[in-house]
């Protein structure tokens, strides 16, 4: 039987509202028990039954208030008995105080909304970091709960790209809220820029420690064509492309590829712009040393093609050893253009002519090798070429009838052919192993063909010429005498 709390009730001292005295009897105050709220508050309550399709809560009201499942979460298709527990205390908003059927509807995941926003707004002014559970691997990143739905993009999970997202699934990420629009309901984190900001001491104290000349370990973190990027755990360094291996390399994944472990050696570090510049070829055996210990000039040798070029052809006689055949060497004829007698490839033998150690070049003949004379491929100008009668040879020359007047103050010049051996010095070039102290970080990926370019070939003015230059001038001066 209900209490008529009339107007002239009066609430008993000390009772804290909840007795009340009316007609001179000190009876129960029911309205002091019951919560007082309005549709759109967040209250508290105990969960006290799990339905399939709803969740009721006791919140203190005349009855107990219903949680549909589709206002438990944001995740889709949820199970109620996976959001809460029986006898668990949540906070809902109240979206209807009344309806049709004369229930309480609340829900769950508004009042997370709400609670949500909050927080994230804080964490957008203050810059702190917020965490969140991943919950959706979508094209172009991931969807974190944070009571929002937040985006955090792909190209920043990670301080590098991660090839694989679905790994984070489940995961609790800790990420700083860099787009926050509430009217879109729009929220966009960064993960990176809090490893950025951990990384950013770890950074300073490495390259404190690092000094030229060290060796230490890393991972090939990418590949560009210029280079490649190796995490020294915690920064990244640069391998030049020049700086992979001795031999030549036309791209870096030739070399290595990412996520391999590497020795690398420092060869800079520009502290003010923190860049370090690594060599990898520095840790590994140094294939010209084999050069200077095994050969000697005028030893005849095996090698194969790997470049022709306007002015000779590269020739490998040992793995990252190149040496130059230069035109003038390739065939006792006159040569137009070097692919006419070789291609890339192609498999000779080359006497060695010169050995600079240490210019670190070598200078080859394929002509003056016994037994072999490369002949026009199919399709190439024939060769006007008599074995009898090698090109350069003096007997030949007709009685021209010249005074010796004529070369007077030639000084030691005259008389020496022009078209002889070109040594490593004549075309600028040589193996195409590359000067230890390249600038990585400062050079163009196409650096390493430059050398190579015929531009070079403008030196070939001999200065030394072969060996051979010598026994055809001296006849030519005993023919004159």
């Amino acid at each position: 039987m209900a209490t008529d709390t009339t107007s002239d009730a009066r609430v008993v001292e000390g009772s804290d509202g909840l007795l009340i005295e009316v007609d001179g009897q000190v009876v129960p105050n029911y309205d002091a028990t019951l919560r007082h709220f309005d549709e759109g508050d967040v209250v508290t309550g105990r969960v006290v039954r799990i339905d399939n399709d709803e969740v009721l809560v006791d919140i203190g009201y005349k009855s107990e208030g219903v949680i549909p499942s589709n206002e438990l979460s944001i995740r889709k298709s949820v199970d109620p008995h996976d959001e809460v527990q029986m006898g668990e205390e949540v906070d809902a908003l109240v979206l209807t105080k009344e309806d049709q059927d004369g229930r309480l509807i609340m829900s769950k995941k508004r009042a997370r909304f709400e609670k949500a926003w909050r927080r994230i707004e804080a964490a957008q002014e203050t810059g702190e970091p917020i965490q969140g559970t991943v919950i959706e691997v979508v094209k172009g990143g991931l969807i974190i709960d944070l009571g929002v739905r937040g985006f955090l993009p792909a190209s920043l999970v990670d301080i590098r790209r991660v090839p694989n997202l679905d790994e984070f699934m489940g995961q609790t990420l800790e990420c700083k809220v860099i787009e926050l629009n509430r009217s879109r309901n729009n929220v966009v984190l960064s993960r990176r820029a809090v490893l950025e900001e951990e990384r950013k001491e770890q950074r300073q104290e490495i390259l404190d420690r690092l000094q030229p000349g060290l060796v230490v370990e890393g991972t090939i973190s990418n590949i560009v064509d210029f280079g490649a990027f190796v995490d020294l755990n915690g920064i990244d360094g640069l391998i030049h492309i020049s700086e992979l291996s001795w031999s030549h390399v036309n791209h870096p994944s030739e070399v290595v590829s990412i996520g391999d472990e590497v020795q690398v050696k420092v060869l800079d570090i520009d502290r003010e712009r923190q860049r370090i510049s690594l060599g990898l070829k520095q840790t590994q055996e140094d294939p010209w040393q084999r050069v200077v210990s095994m050969y000697n000039v005028g030893d005849e040798l095996e090698g194969q093609v790997t470049k022709v070029v306007t002015f000779g052809a590269f020739v490998e006689i040992l793995d990252g050893v190149e040496g130059l055949v230069h035109i003038s060497e390739l065939a006792p004829y006159h040569v137009e253009n070097p692919r006419e007698i070789v291609n890339p490839g192609d498999e000779i033998k080359v006497k060695i002519l010169e050995i600079d150690s240490e210019r670190r070049r070598l200078s080859l003949s394929a002509k003056r090798v016994e037994d072999q004379i490369l002949q026009p491929r199919e399709g190439a100008p024939a060769a006007d070429y008599d074995p009898e009668h090698p090109a350069g040879d003096l007997d030949d020359v007709p009685e021209l009838g010249l005074s010796e007047d004529v070369f007077a103050g030639g000084g030691e010049g005259a008389g020496q052919p022009t078209g002889e051996v070109a040594t490593a010095d004549d075309a600028a070039v040589a193996t195409d192993v590359p000067e230890a102290d390249a600038g990585p970080a400062a050079q163009d990926a196409q650096e390493a063909d430059a050398a190579d370019e015929p531009a070079a070939a403008a030196e070939e003015q001999p200065t030394d010429e072969a060996d051979t230059a010598t026994p055809d001038a001296s006849a030519a001066d005993d023919e004159n005498a």
